[in-house]
Order: C-alpha cells, then sequence, then structure tokens
C-alpha cells in the first residue's frame, strides 16, 4: 500500500477517532496527443498516470459530509439536504453530489480525509481526480451501481454547472474508465474506449513547469466559444465533423480566431487517430513526430501555450532520447510530455531539468509516468 494511502487513512484515524471503513482513489492523467478536441466531439489519447487523489472515509447516519483535506490543512462541511454553491476546495465534492442526487441518486452523508499526490494546476487532472474519488466515496456509502462512464459525465457536469468550467469530457472518463498498462483512445462523441500501449522501450515524462494555470480564469472558455463559432459556419454540430478538406475550401471566410483555432482541432483529429495507429504498429518515430506537430499547432494556431511551456518543450526536443514533446493539458502553464528511449529516461530527466532551470529560472518537476487504472476502492 502506497505511502499516500497510509498517510490518509493515519490522519483519518487521527481526525475522527476511528479506522476508516473505506479507501478509495482516483488518478490524475496526461494526455499524449489530441488536445482541445474533446469538446469538439473528437479524439483524445490520454493515459490515466500514477498520481491520484485518496480519500479515506466512514459513513455517517445523517446527511452531512464532513470533510478535511490534508493538502490544505482544511475542515469542511456541508448537508446533502442543502447544497449551494461557495468558493473553494470542497465545491468540486459539493458539485459531484450535486450532480448525483440531480441523477436521482439517493446518497448517504459520510467523514472523509482527503490528500493526492497530482501536482495541482499542473494540467493533470487533479480536478477530475477529486470528482471522480468524490463519486467512489459516496458509492461506497451509498446504495447504487457504478458505471464508469456515467459517473465520468456526471463529473463533467460538476465541473461545468457547478464549477463553471466548460471542459470536455476528457479528464473525467479516463480518470474514471483507465486501464493499468494502457493509453486510451476515446471517441469523445461515443464515448468509445480503445486501449493502447505505448511503443516497446519507450516511457512517457511529465515535465511540470512550475506554472500554473486556472480553467474558469484561462481563455478556455473562450477557446472553446471561437470552436462553436467555426462549427456553426460550417453548419455542423462540432468541429470533428470538418473534414481538412472542407475546411481548406472555405477558411478564408472565417474570421482570424475562429479560423486559426478550427485548422487546430481538425489537423489534431488526424494526428490523434494517426498516433493511435502509430502505438499500434509500434512506432517510436512516427509517434513523437506527431507530439510534436501538435505542439506547433497549439502553440501558433489555438494560442494556448506558454513561454514555460515552449522552454521545455524545446529542452526537451534537444535531447537524443527525445522521440517528441508537446504541452499536455488545457495550456497556459502547467505541464508538458515527452515520449523517451526508457534507456536513457534518467539522462533526458537530469538534462532537461537544467535547460529549463537555465532558460526560465524555475525549478521543474520531472517524473517518469506508468499507466494505471480508473477510479477504485483500495481499502
Amino acid at each position: 500500500m502506497s505511502d499516500l494511502i497510509n498517510r490518509v487513512k493515519q490522519a483519518f484515524k487521527d481526525t475522527f477517532q476511528q479506522d476508516a471503513a473505506h479507501v478509495v482513489r482516483a488518478p490524475g492523467r496526461v494526455n499524449i496527443i489530441g488536445e482541445h478536441t474533446d469538446y469538439n466531439d473528437g479524439f483524445v489519447l490520454p493515459m490515466a498516470i500514477n498520481r491520484e487523489i485518496v480519500i479515506a472515509l466512514s459513513p455517517r447516519d445523517d446527511n452531512l459530509v464532513k470533510l478535511y483535506s490534508l493538502d490544505y490543512d482544511a475542515r469542511a462541511e456541508f448537508s446533502l439536504d442543502n447544497l449551494s454553491k461557495d468558493k473553494g476546495w470542497q465545491e468540486y465534492l459539493k458539485g459531484v453530489a450535486w450532480a448525483l442526487q440531480e441523477e436521482g441518486y439517493t446518497l448517504n452523508g459520510f467523514n472523509g480525509v482527503i490528500s493526492g499526490n497530482i501536482p495541482k494546476g499542473s494540467g493533470l487532472s487533479s480536478s477530475a481526480a477529486l470528482e471522480l474519488a468524490t463519486a467512489r466515496a459516496f458509492f461506497e456509502v451509498s446504495d447504487f451501481p457504478w458505471d464508469a462512464k456515467k459517473m465520468a459525465l456526471l463529473g463533467q457536469k460538476t465541473e461545468n454547472q457547478w464549477v463553471g468550467a466548460n471542459t470536455g469530457i476528457m479528464d473525467q472518463l479516463i480518470s474514471a474508465a483507465g486501464q493499468e498498462g494502457f493509453a486510451l483512445k476515446i471517441d469523445c462523441r461515443s464515448l468509445s474506449l480503445e486501449p493502447v500501449t505505448l511503443p516497446a522501450g519507450t516511457v512517457v515524462v511529465v515535465m511540470d513547469t512550475a506554472t500554473r494555470h486556472s480553467h474558469v480564469d484561462s481563455g478556455y472558455n473562450e477557446r472553446r466559444e471561437q470552436c462553436e463559432e467555426a462549427a456553426a459556419f460550417f453548419k455542423v454540430k462540432a468541429l470533428r465533423d470538418v473534414t481538412l478538406a472542407e475546411f481548406e475550401a472555405r477558411e478564408n471566410e472565417l474570421p482570424e480566431l475562429p479560423r486559426k483555432r478550427a485548422r487546430h482541432v481538425i489537423t489534431e483529429n488526424t494526428r490523434t487517430l494517426d498516433a493511435a495507429n502509430a502505438m499500434k504498429q509500434g512506432d517510436a518515430i512516427a509517434l513523437g513526430k506527431l507530439m510534436n506537430s501538435s505542439h506547433d499547432s497549439l502553440r501558433d494556431d489555438f494560442e494556448v501555450s506558454a513561454d514555460g511551456l515552449n522552454a521545455m518543450v524545446n529542452c526537451a526536443r534537444a535531447h537524443a532520447a527525445c522521440f517528441g514533446a508537446r504541452m499536455t493539458g488545457g495550456g497556459f502553464g502547467g505541464c508538458a510530455v515527452a515520449l523517451v528511449d526508457a534507456a536513457d529516461v534518467d539522462d533526458f530527466v537530469t538534462q532537461v531539468s537544467a535547460c529549463y532551470q537555465e532558460a526560465m529560472a524555475l525549478t521543474p518537476s520531472l517524473y517518469v509516468c506508468v499507466a494505471s487504472d480508473g477510479a477504485s476502492t483500495v481499502a
């Protein structure tokens, strides 16, 4: 059992003077390719990672949820009978309770202690992990079946309608349905999942730039509106329905920003499908080139990169062991991701860390990630 799980279990005992009845967890994720395509009904290729949110909990005999966050050293409490929006970390848990009840689930209260090792605001989906861990906690103390896709959709509803970030389904779905040893190609329209493995001899390295973003007050919602404007121009439900040939035939009729956003989304969908095929063929070189192209498109057409992300990607690409690198997540800060030759990963981490520190005068965090299972009960 991990140190994180043991720490949360001990904190629960210290806080509530009893052993936890259940321990649940849900992972963060890194998206290998397919950025800003999810809310355009497109394709994504994320991987659940071995960094997670853990909740130790025991049921209550009333409708209260009493929480202690180890990471914030803060307590929160709310009643399932009287949910109202506020600010703070507890809103993710409250929002999940609201979404479950809206869907008709009958919930019971619980005492819970929460901690995690996903860097917040880094683009690794700590919020989706918290939402799915919360759904799993309610599953343990209430009487309803676990349906990973349904729980993911309710996590997305929490993010969209309670928290106020107009995100797509990718983060919640990979946190709910991840599979150990596999990335998942997700069709964000049908929610079909196809497991694919990394090319043999390669690893994924997540590179935290030590810069941060916030979906709610970043340009995320603005980008989404620009994509919807472009889809409306083409008279389709979403940009996923526009081919590159159709786009190129009429792109000059679009205003500049919707045109650039649409070009990214349409080409990124193609790159993501090509990347899944490259993974099936074990072709690390092809996968790396697609990752490089994805970053360039996010930087130039979607305009969601940032100085730190660009510097990190440049440092990674300069290392001989790197097949490809790109920013990952919503953008404006956070993390980049690289596909690296496993034999030289230690030297990659050392050299890229030093390169980035020199370029940006910031101390990055680099970690090799392992594909992990989705939300589950561990004790």
